[in-house]
């Protein structure tokens, strides 16, 4: 293995094995050299030291990403927790706000359904918002039948009622295709109780906007779960939680958009 005396550097800070560094013009060329062919011997010697730099620039790299992300979710606050389009539960005057973009054909939304259930059943006073994004509706038309059947009854009957739609919609356990206009039909009139829809909702601009939202935050998939303050958000208040993760995860994230410390 050869180093390069700028890469033992940066392994050094990394790792935290050197507190100062003498500047590379402090060497020749030749010291420069048998410094690198020592921290490769050694390298090879103790391989665990790698995976160490490899942990610890993951970290960071996770951290830029948060900070851009939180960034980007400052910059769509308004879009985010004031969207009346957007089905919401929660109190208006809640100080945290859960929003999650979701497709009821995802299987890791599938997989955060419940866990997200226990969460607001622990936390009443936190405002939770749902966006659909319905990323899988060219391959699984409900995908786009269910969002659209949720925002009706949404407009239709309130958010107790959507609740009790979305979580039937997961409860069936028929992602990734699966769900068929029969799921959503049985768990429609299981809610709605033979009270007709709204007409006229315009729920394609709604999916289309929640679509350029979720590009504009820099979401890759579903679900994506960004927890706030809703006054005064900054980047340290912020989490953006890709994937289905677990409560104590969740609320962690609540913990710190509400200013209180979370726990080790």
């Amino acid at each position: 293995m050869k180093l390069t005396f700028s890469t033992v550097a940066m392994l050094a800070t990394l790792t935290g094995v050197a507190h100062a560094q003498a500047p590379a013009s402090a060497f020749t060329p030749e010291q420069q050299a048998r410094i690198g062919q020592i921290a490769g011997d050694y390298l090879l010697a103790h391989p665990e030291i790698l995976v160490q730099v490899s942990q610890k620039l993951q970290v960071q790299q996770q951290q830029r990403a948060q900070t851009a992300m939180a960034a980007r979710v400052m910059d769509n606050q308004a879009a985010l927790l004031s969207d009346p389009s957007t089905p919401s539960v929660g109190p208006k005057a809640a100080r945290v706000a859960v929003i999650e973009f979701f497709d009821y054909q995802c299987v890791f939304c599938s997989r955060l359904a419940p866990e997200l259930e226990k969460v607001m059943q622990g936390h009443h006073e936190v405002r939770y918002v749902f966006k659909d994004w319905p990323i899988f509706a060219s391959r699984w038309p409900a995908s786009h039948d269910a969002a659209v059947r949720g925002l009706n009854i949404w407009k239709t009957k309130g958010p107790a009622d959507y609740m009790a739609f979305h979580n039937g919609i997961y409860r069936t356990g028929h992602d990734e295709g699966a769900l068929t206009p029969a799921d959503i039909d049985a768990v429609t009139r299981t809610v709605m109780k033979g009270t007709p829809l709204a007409s006229g909702t315009d729920s394609d601009s709604v999916l289309e906007a929640n679509n350029q939202l979720a590009q504009k935050l820099g979401l890759t998939g579903t679900p994506g779960l960004i927890v706030m303050p809703v006054d005064n958000p900054t980047p340290g208040t912020i989490t953006v939680l890709p994937g289905a993760v677990p409560v104590a995860q969740i609320e962690a994230a609540i913990r710190r958009a509400g200013g209180k410390a979370t726990k080790s």
